[in-house]
C-alpha cells in the first residue's frame, strides 16, 4: 500500500523530527511484485571507471573457464573480487539523490518507490597485472620466417587478429597492443606473427651490413634508402619492422631516419649467441659477444637483464639464458622457480626477474620483504626463500 503525506508526517512526529529540517520530498519503498534476489550483481566502480561508461566506452569481462575472472577497460586490467558487506544493499530504479529532487514546496510530495532485489555483497575492482603469458604461446605455435616459406591465411589455421586475440589475452585493448609491440610482433595480412628468431636476426644483421658499407652513422639511418637497397632481399614491411624493433624513428628536412638502439642490438646478439648453450665461460662468452656486435658498438652485461644470468660462484664464472617471459606470472610460483634454481640471490641479480611482479607504486625491495628472507654473508645482504622448497 502506497504511503500519504499524512502518514509520513505521522511518522516523523513518532520519530521527534521536524519537518523543516528535512527535504519537503519523501521517498517511500515497498518491494516489488516480482521482486528477486538473485538475478541482480553490484560493483563498485571508480571515478575514472564511471567516467569510461558515462563517455560510451565498453567495460569487458575477459578469461576462460579454468581463469579467474578480470574486468577490462580501454587501457586497464581490474582483478574481480567479490566483497561482502555487512548492510543489506537494496536495488531501487526509481529511487532519487538528493540533487535530482525537485524543489521544495511547500506541502510534503510522496514518491513510492519500487525495491526490485537486494544483496549483501558486491564486486570490487583491484587493479591488477594484465595476463599475458598465454599470448607468446599462442604466437610461437606459427611464427614467421620470410615469405617463401609461408602459406596463406585460408590455408592456415592458427592466426590471430587483435579480436581474436582479446577473445583469449586477459588484457586491456591497449596493454595488449603495447605487449605485442614489446615482443618485436608484427601484423601482416590483418594477422598478428611472431618472427622466427634466426629471421629477425637475418634481417638485422641485413641492415648493419648496409650501415656499415654506406658509412652510415648508428644515429641515422635513411629509411627510404634501407628500403630500396634491401627489397631485393627482403620484404619491405619486414625491413621496416626490424627498424622499428630496433631503432628509434624521427624526421629531418621531411625524411624518416632511424637511430639504432645500441643496447637492444646488443642484447639480441647475446640471446643467438647463448640460445644453442647450455652455460657458457663468462670471460669467453663476453670476448665473443664484443666480436659479434657491429663495429663501434660496446657490450656490457647490464644490458643482459632478465635475459641472462651470471653464475659467480663457479669456477670459472659462466652465464647463461634465463628470460624472464619464460617464468610464471603468479608471484609465489615465480619466487618458488627462482629459489629452486638459486638458494640465495643478490638483489641486483633477482630485480630484473621480479620488478614485473610489482603493483602500483611497489617496489622490489617491498616484494622481496614480503616473499623471502634477508641475511648478510660477508657484509652482503642476501635473499632466500621464506618457506621450505620441496
Amino acid at each position: 500500500m502506497n504511503r500519504t503525506a499524512e502518514e509520513v508526517e505521522a511518522t516523523l512526529h513518532v520519530a521527534k523530527l521536524e519537518l523543516c529540517d528535512l527535504r519537503r520530498t519523501a521517498q517511500c519503498l515497498r518491494f516489488s511484485d516480482t521482486f528477486t534476489s538473485g538475478e541482480y550483481s553490484l560493483m563498485e566502480l571508480d571515478d575514472t571507471m564511471c567516467r569510461e561508461i558515462e563517455t560510451g566506452s565498453s567495460l569487458v569481462i575477459r578469461g576462460d573457464k579454468d581463469d579467474h575472472a578480470v574486468l577490462c577497460s580501454q587501457d586497464k586490467t581490474y582483478d574481480l573480487k567479490i566483497a561482502d558487506t555487512s548492510n543489506l544493499l537494496l536495488f531501487i530504479p526509481d529511487c532519487k539523490t538528493a540533487d535530482q529532487l525537485p524543489p521544495d514546496q511547500g506541502s510534503t510530495l510522496v514518491v513510492n518507490c519500487e525495491i526490485s532485489g537486494l544483496s549483501n555483497h558486491y564486486w570490487e575492482l583491484r587493479k591488477c597485472r594484465p595476463k599475458l603469458k598465454k599470448l607468446k604461446k599462442l604466437l610461437m605455435d606459427n611464427t614467421y620466417d620470410g615469405p617463401e616459406n609461408d602459406l596463406e591465411p585460408e590455408q592456415n589455421n592458427s592466426l590471430y587478429t587483435t579480436e581474436d586475440l582479446l577473445d583469449q589475452i586477459q588484457a586491456s585493448k591497449k596493454e595488449l597492443i603495447n605487449h605485442l609491440k614489446r615482443i618485436h610482433a608484427c601484423s601482416i595480412k590483418g594477422f598478428w606473427r611472431l618472427l622466427d628468431f634466426d629471421y629477425e636476426m637475418k634481417l638485422l644483421n641485413h641492415i648493419m651490413q648496409l650501415i656499415d658499407s654506406e658509412s652510415w652513422s648508428f644515429s641515422k639511418v635513411p629509411l627510404t634508402v634501407c628500403l630500396q637497397e634491401l627489397k631485393c632481399l627482403e620484404p619491405e614491411e619486414m625491413i621496416e619492422h626490424c627498424l622499428v624493433c630496433y631503432g628509434k624513428t624521427f624526421t629531418d628536412n621531411d625524411e624518416v631516419y632511424f637511430a639504432m638502439d645500441e643496447d637492444k642490438i646488443c642484447r639480441a646478439t647475446a640471446q643467438m649467441l647463448l640460445q644453442n648453450a647450455v652455460k657458457f665461460n663468462l670471460s669467453e662468452f663476453q670476448e665473443v659477444w664484443q666480436q659479434s656486435v657491429p663495429e663501434g658498438m660496446n657490450t656490457r652485461l647490464d644490458q643482459l637483464k632478465g635475459l641472462a644470468l651470471v653464475d659467480r660462484t663457479s669456477r670459472p664464472e659462466t652465464i647463461f639464458l634465463l628470460k624472464v617471459e619464460d617464468l610464471s606470472e603468479d608471484t609465489q610460483e615465480r619466487f618458488n622457480s627462482l629459489f629452486s634454481m638459486r638458494e640465495k640471490w643478490q638483489e641486483a641479480d633477482i630485480a630484473p626477474y621480479i620488478q614485473d611482479l610489482c603493483g602500483e607504486k611497489q617496489t622490489v625491495s617491498a616484494l622481496l620483504t614480503k616473499y623471502a628472507r634477508s641475511s648478510l654473508q660477508n657484509g652482503v645482504k642476501l635473499y632466500n626463500s621464506r618457506r621450505p622448497l620441496s
